[in-house]
C-alpha cells in the first residue's frame, strides 16, 4: 500500500511516535485514557500502508476477546485486512488446530467443560473437602500453578519461597494437581492453561514447525503487556524465536493480577532486554476531566517508593507515568461518609436518580466495588427505587434466554430475505415484539430486565442502520454473530454494577467507588504484605481512572444498621485527605458541605424562622411542625404534570421532581425562574428543562384552594 499521511492526523506528539516508530523493539507506556487501542492499530496500520509488513504476517494479541473484537472492528475500519488479532488462548487453540495433528498424530484434543468435576475427583481421592468453595480454591491454584510454569514436584518449594497460601496443605495440593492431570490425560482432554504449555513446548522442541510458523508470523503487538504471566511470555519468547519485531502496549500502574501470575516485570525490564527499543510515553490523558485525572495521580503518586507487583523496583526503570488531563474543568470528586452500609446504598440511588433527572444516561453510570458480594444490596436498593441496572460479570448478555429467543427469530426471519434497503430497524423491531419487545418498558422486575435485553437489539439495529448503507437481517445478524464470539454486548440501558477487576478496560461519565473501608479495600488478606497493599491501590487507581465526569467515593462507619463493630475509612482515602474526619458527625450535629468543603448558607424556616437541619425540612423552607399552606389544586396539576413526563422519559417519577419539592413548589408557589431555582431540589439543569412547565402551571393555577 501507499503511504497515507492522513493517517497521522489528529494524533498527539507522543502518539505520532508510538505509531510511526520503525520495525522492531517498541515499547508505548499508556497511561489510562491516553488512546492507546487507536495508537496500536495506527500502528499497525501504518506499517501495512508503508508496505513495511503484509497484513496477514502480523499478530495482535490482547487479554479479553472483547478488546481482540474491538482491534479488529477498528483495523478493517483502517483498511489493514488480515491482520490476527486474538487472546492468548485463542491464538494458541488455532496454531494447535493446525499443527497438534502434524506433530502428535492424532486429533487435538478438546478442552474439558468438567475441570471442576476432574478436580472434586483428584480431591476426593485424597479425602480431601470437596465442597463448591473449597474445589474453586483448588482449581484456582492449579491455575495459578501453571501460569507461573510450576510442576507438581516444584510447587512447595516456589509458594513457600513467594509466601503464597495454599488452600490445604503443600503436600496434599501437589498430589491433587497430580492427580488432576493424570484424570485429564486419560480422557484425553485440555484446559485453558494447556494451550499455551503445548504450543510452546511444539515451537520450542520441534524446529520444521517453529520455521513455518516463524514464516507465517513475522511482527508481533502485545496489548496489556504489564499483565503477562510467565506462561504468556513463554508463550511469546517461542513465537518469537531470536526476532525482535515486536512491539508492546502496557502501564505498570494498572497490574492488577498479580494474584493470578501476572507480573508487570516484563514491561519494566523491556529496555534492559532490548536496549535498542524505542521508549514511547503517552501521558495525555482524553478520557478524564482535569479534577479526576488530579486524582488519580493522587492515588498512584502515594504508593512505596520503588515499590512495583511482587516486589520489583521500578522507580528508576523510566516506566513511570503522570497523567495529564486533556478535557475541559469537571466537577470536584465527592467524598462521602455515612453511618451504615444501607444508608450509603440509598444516598448512591438518590445521586443516581438526579443525575438521571439531569439527563444522564443510567448506562453512563457505574458502581464499582472491590468484592462481588457488596452487588447484592446496591441490586435491592435500585430494584427499590425503580432504576435498571446491570451485573457486569454476571450471566453473559448473549446467554441470556431471551436473546437467544430473538436471535433464533431475527436469523430465521433473514433466511425469508424479507427486509429491503432503509427497513432494517423496523423489521428488526418487528421481529422482537414477536418475542416480547413492546413500546413501553414494564415498570420493574425481571419483565423489565428482559425488556432492556430486547431493546438493546433493536437499538443495535439502529446503530447499524446508520453506519453501513443498504444493511440488511443477513448484515445484522452477521454482526450479532461476530458480537457474540466476541463477547461484545450492545449497550443495555441501566446503571453498571462491577467489582473493580471486571471494569478494567471499561468507562463510564460517572464512577461511584462504595464500600472504601479497611479490609476491603484494601483487602484483609493484603494486612502485612506490602506488595499486596500496592495491587490493592493499583486497583483502586483503575477504578478512579474509569470516569470521564464525576466521581463519587464512600464509605460507612458501620455495617449493618444500629452501629456494631466501627469501621475506619481505607488507608487511600486518608492518604488523599489525610484532615478529612473518618466518621460522619451525628446527624444532629452534622452539616453539609459543597466539595469544597464550605459551609452552606444555614436555611431558617420561613413561618417561625428556627433553623432548619432536616433535608425533607429545608427542601420546604419550613419545619415538619409547622402547618402546610400548600395549593392542593397546583399540586395535583404538578404531579400529574410530573407523570406524563416521566413515561415520555422513560424514568422514575421521583427523578423529575421528588414529593418533597413538589410541595415546596406548591406551598411557595415561586412566579419566576429566580424563585423557582431558590426550592431545594431545583437545580440549574431542571430549571432548564422544566422551569417553564413549572411556571406555567403556578402562574396559571387559582391560589385560592392555598
Amino acid at each position: 500500500m501507499t503511504d497515507q499521511p492522513g493517517l497521522l492526523e489528529g494524533l498527539d506528539p507522543q502518539q505520532r511516535a508510538a505509531v510511526t516508530a520503525p520495525r522492531g523493539p517498541v515499547c508505548v507506556l499508556a497511561g489510562a485514557g491516553t488512546g492507546k487501542t487507536r495508537t496500536i492499530t495506527y500502528r499497525i496500520a501504518w506499517l501495512v500502508r508503508r508496505g513495511l509488513v503484509v497484513p496477514q504476517q502480523v499478530l495482535a494479541v490482547t487479554f479479553t476477546a472483547r478488546a481482540a473484537g474491538e482491534m479488529r472492528t477498528r483495523l478493517r475500519g483502517l483498511g489493514a485486512h488480515g491482520v490476527q488479532a486474538q487472546t492468548f488462548h485463542a491464538a494458541a487453540f488455532r496454531q494447535l488446530r493446525y499443527f497438534w495433528p502434524r506433530v502428535i498424530g492424532d486429533e487435538l484434543w478438546p478442552l474439558t467443560e468438567q475441570k471442576f468435576r476432574l478436580v472434586t475427583q483428584a480431591a476426593g481421592r485424597l479425602r480431601l473437602a470437596t465442597d463448591q468453595d473449597s474445589v474453586r480454591d483448588l482449581a484456582t491454584e492449579i491455575e495459578w500453578a501453571k501460569a507461573t510454569l510450576l510442576t507438581p514436584e516444584h510447587y512447595p518449594a516456589a509458594a513457600a519461597e513467594r509466601g503464597r497460601e495454599c488452600p490445604v496443605p503443600p503436600e496434599h495440593f501437589t498430589k491433587v494437581f497430580e492427580g488432576y492431570e493424570k484424570l485429564k490425560n486419560s480422557a484425553k482432554v485440555l484446559d485453558f492453561d494447556d494451550l499455551l504449555l503445548h504450543i510452546a513446548a511444539i515451537l520450542e522442541e520441534n524446529t520444521e514447525v517453529a520455521e513455518q510458523f516463524r514464516a507465517q508470523y513475522r511482527s508481533f503487538v502485545v496489548d496489556e503487556y504489564q499483565d503477562v504471566t510467565p506462561l504468556q511470555q513463554r508463550v511469546l519468547d517461542a513465537w518469537l524465536g531470536q526476532r525482535d519485531d515486536l512491539t508492546v502496549v502496557g502501564d505498570a500502574n494498572q497490574t492488577i493480577y498479580s494474584f493470578a501470575g501476572a507480573s508487570p516485570r516484563w514491561l519494566v525490564d523491556f529496555p534492559l532486554r532490548y536496549p535498542n527499543a524505542e521508549v514511547v510515553k503517552l501521558e495525555r490523558d482524553y478520557r478524564s476531566t482535569p479534577q479526576v485525572v488530579t486524582l488519580a495521580n493522587r492515588v498512584i503518586g502515594a504508593a512505596s517508593p520503588d515499590r512495583g507487583a511482587e516486589g520489583e523496583n521500578t522507580g528508576s526503570s523510566g516506566t513511570e507515568l503522570t497523567l495529564v488531563g486533556q478535557l475541559p474543568d469537571g466537577p470536584e470528586p465527592e467524598f462521602a461518609a455515612h453511618d451504615d452500609e444501607a444508608e450509603e446504598a440509598r444516598a448512591v440511588s438518590r445521586r443516581i436518580a438526579r443525575l438521571a433527572g439531569n439527563g444522564v444516561p443510567f448506562s453512563e453510570m457505574v458502581v464499582l466495588y472491590r468484592v462481588n458480594a457488596q452487588s447484592e444490596l446496591y441490586e435491592q436498593t435500585l430494584s427499590e427505587a425503580g432504576i435498571p441496572y446491570q451485573v457486569r460479570g454476571g450471566e453473559r448478555f448473549f446467554a441470556r434466554t431471551e436473546v437467544r429467543q430473538a436471535i433464533t427469530a431475527l436469523r430465521g426471519a433473514a433466511n425469508r430475505g424479507n427486509t429491503g434497503p432503509g427497513e432494517l430497524p423496523k423489521v428488526v423491531r418487528e421481529v422482537l415484539s414477536e418475542v416480547g419487545l413492546t413500546e413501553r418498558a414494564p415498570s420493574g422486575g425481571a419483565a423489565l430486565e428482559r425488556w432492556q435485553s430486547l431493546n438493546a437489539l433493536a437499538e443495535l439495529a439502529d446503530e447499524l442502520a446508520g453506519q453501513v448503507e443498504q444493511a440488511d437481517l443477513t448484515h445484522y445478524v452477521a454482526e450479532l454473530d461476530t458480537r457474540a464470539s466476541a463477547q461484545h454486548p450492545p449497550t443495555v440501558e441501566g446503571v453498571t454494577l462491577a467489582s473493580l477487576h471486571a471494569a478494567k478496560g471499561l468507562e463510564w461519565d460517572t464512577v461511584f467507588l462504595v464500600g472504601l473501608v479497611e479490609k476491603t479495600l484494601p483487602i484483609q488478606y493484603a494486612d502485612g504484605d506490602e506488595d499486596a497493599v500496592e495491587e490493592e491501590r493499583r486497583l483502586f487507581y483503575v477504578g478512579v481512572t474509569r470516569a470521564r465526569q464525576r466521581v463519587r467515593l464512600s464509605w460507612s462507619t458501620y455495617r449493618g444498621q444500629g452501629g456494631g463493630r466501627k469501621r475506619r475509612r481505607s488507608r487511600f482515602l486518608r492518604e488523599l485527605d489525610p484532615a478529612e474526619n473518618s466518621a460522619p458527625a451525628p446527624k444532629s450535629k452534622r452539616r453539609e458541605k459543597s466539595a469544597g468543603s464550605r459551609r452552606v448558607r444555614e436555611v431558617h424556616c420561613r413561618i417561625c424562622s428556627t433553623p432548619l437541619t432536616a433535608t425533607a425540612d429545608v427542601k420546604l423552607g419550613r419545619c415538619s411542625g409547622c402547618p402546610s399552606d400548600a395549593d392542593e389544586e397546583l399540586l395535583t396539576k404538578l404531579r400529574g404534570w410530573r407523570t406524563e413526563r416521566a413515561q415520555q422519559l422513560r424514568v422514575p417519577a421521583y427523578v423529575v421532581f421528588s414529593d418533597a419539592t413538589l410541595l415546596a413548589i406548591a406551598e411557595q408557589r415561586p412566579d419566576d425562574s429566580e424563585a423557582l431555582s431558590r426550592i431545594s431540589g431545583v437545580g440549574a439543569t431542571k430549571l432548564e428543562r422544566f422551569g417553564s412547565d413549572v411556571l406555567g402551571l403556578v402562574n396559571g393555577s387559582d391560589h385560592s384552594g392555598g
